[in-house]
């Protein structure tokens, strides 16, 4: 049996603190039978549906969501009392104090790095012109979270032994490697418009990762992680072009942003899961007195909230409380006195006092009611979990204009966004402004860190307690520094 090195990481950890009997676990390795560390061919229709049910990773409450969200300054994982402790994992990415033991790192790491060796099976599995396309789309978009995240890639060949560690990939050589697999992907992937399940991979997606690669060019391939990032002009007008050619797959923003996050979105999913529904994006927030009744986990901040105009509908939809089921459940963020589904003030079962969202709220010890709520993905209407939305293309181009010079035309991007939300039109656009509408727009996707750290800010948000520079990577997970000599571990850890 072939047992790959990049990633058994949590079958090391299990090794070291269990007395029990050893036995191979499938999810957290991939397992093939061949001879001497051969490589057996699958079945590429197989794999390729497998693939794509393994992006159920990117749905999850912990791990890659995690590391991208709880990190940043928009989202607050309060304990309340002996709820949601979980020894500390949850405060610890908060605060920034994470380490190379981190249980959401390690399994982040291990699950990247399983699906990116997937798709390596995939590809060297006989598939078609079209499986092909779609395998290299799924490792880069793999790679690219692993990349993001750890600043280097452990890549292992289909054909290598068990004896043989895996190579490493620079943070720029990973740059390089996602370019050159999009670039030969796209000409083999389908034309995919809009629709509210897109659970394949098809151009638009290609196209909007490589957006996101030049978007980000300057963080991947700057000579320290923490920066200076220069932002170069060609890599700008390569962002404006790969969204223009989304927008010409017929892509547009929604004129209802809650319709983005609902069963039958229509304008702006570009790429999504294909299974399942996001109950955890509401449960991970709603009280546990609400219906359905929630986890009563994670916040938002009020500095966070109090970007948002008054009148932007982005900021939230009350709930109507008309006798119907989860009605009682508002669109956006939650703040107040919260209702039931017949309109009724709820009573906190708890404190037996009247169940208001405050604005203050700790990382512990607070409160069942402190907290703002937010809510995207409604219980009674919500769709697939998204994973590429156009807004955020949208975004990506009015920034890349914004970087490249061309601040009038990135302000009436921004502008006319902002019509169809409902907010007032800006009257200049800058670095800071850029960032905060980017906030509003995208807040509680999954992608903040991504953002801030491209805009300098990853270090100094609301909680952060280690404002070091190299914490805009986290650590290697140590299992994996002990079974791969050739990584080696980020500066600070």
């Amino acid at each position: 049996m072939n047992y790959n090195k990049i990633l058994v990481t949590g079958l090391s950890i299990f090794a070291l603190t269990s007395c029990t009997d050893l036995v191979n676990d499938e999810t957290d390795s991939i397992v093939r039978t061949g001879g001497a560390g051969g490589f057996t061919a699958g079945n590429p229709t197989e794999l390729l549906i497998s693939a794509y049910k393994d992006l159920s990773a990117y749905t999850d409450q912990g791990q890659i969501y995690s590391l991208g969200q709880h990190t940043t300054a928009e989202m607050i994982p309060p304990t309340r009392g002996v709820d949601w402790g979980d020894n500390g994992v949850w405060r610890t990415l908060d605060q920034h104090t994470w380490d190379a033991t981190h249980s959401g790192i390690i399994s982040t790491w291990n699950n990247l790095n399983q699906r990116i060796y997937k798709a390596n099976e995939i590809i060297a599995s006989n598939p078609s012109a079209s499986q092909k396309a779609e395998a290299q789309f799924l490792r880069a978009f793999n790679m690219f979270h692993v990349m993001d995240f750890f600043g280097q890639v452990p890549f292992r060949e289909v054909t290598d032994g068990v004896d043989v560690n895996p190579k490493v990939l620079s943070r720029s050589e990973a740059f390089d490697l996602i370019v050159k697999d999009l670039t030969e992907a796209l000409p083999g992937l389908g034309k995919i418009g809009p629709a509210a399940v897109n659970g394949k991979a098809g151009k638009a997606a290609a196209n909007f990762l490589l957006a996101k690669l030049y978007l980000n060019k300057a963080v991947y391939k700057a000579s320290s992680p923490s920066g200076p990032y220069t932002f170069d002009k060609a890599d700008m007008d390569k962002v404006i072009s790969y969204v223009d050619a989304i927008t010409a797959d017929g892509y547009s923003i929604s004129d209802d942003f809650f319709q983005n996050f609902k069963a039958d979105a229509a304008t702006e999913t570009i790429f999504s899961s294909a299974e399942g529904t996001p109950q955890n994006r509401w449960m991970m927030t709603l009280h546990y007195d609400q219906n359905p009744s929630g986890w009563n986990g994670f916040a938002t901040l009020a500095d966070f909230y109090d970007t948002f105009d008054d009148g932007d509908i982005r900021k939230g939809v009350k709930a109507k409380g008309d006798g119907s089921d989860y009605s009682g459940i508002g669109y956006g963020f939650l703040i107040g006195q919260q209702i039931n589904d017949k309109g009724e003030d709820i009573v906190d079962s708890r404190s037996k006092k009247p169940l208001v969202f405050s604005r203050d709220v700790a990382l512990a010890g607070t409160p069942t009611e402190k907290g703002i709520r937010a809510i995207k993905y409604h219980p009674a209407t919500a769709g697939k979990y998204i994973l590429m939305r156009y807004a955020e293309a949208y975004l990506m181009k009015a920034e890349a204009m914004l970087r490249s010079g061309n601040a009038a035309g990135a302000l009436s991007m921004v502008n006319d966004l902002r019509a169809k939300r409902s907010a007032k039109a800006l009257g200049s656009l800058d670095e800071n402004s850029m960032f905060a509408e980017i906030g509003r727009e995208l807040y509680w996707e999954g992608g903040k860190r991504t953002s801030e750290v491209r805009f300098g800010k990853f270090t100094s948000g609301t909680g952060v307690l280690i404002t070091e520079p190299y914490t805009v990577l986290f650590p290697i997970p140590s299992p994996a520094i002990v079974s791969n000599p050739n990584l080696t571990q980020n500066e600070g850890y």
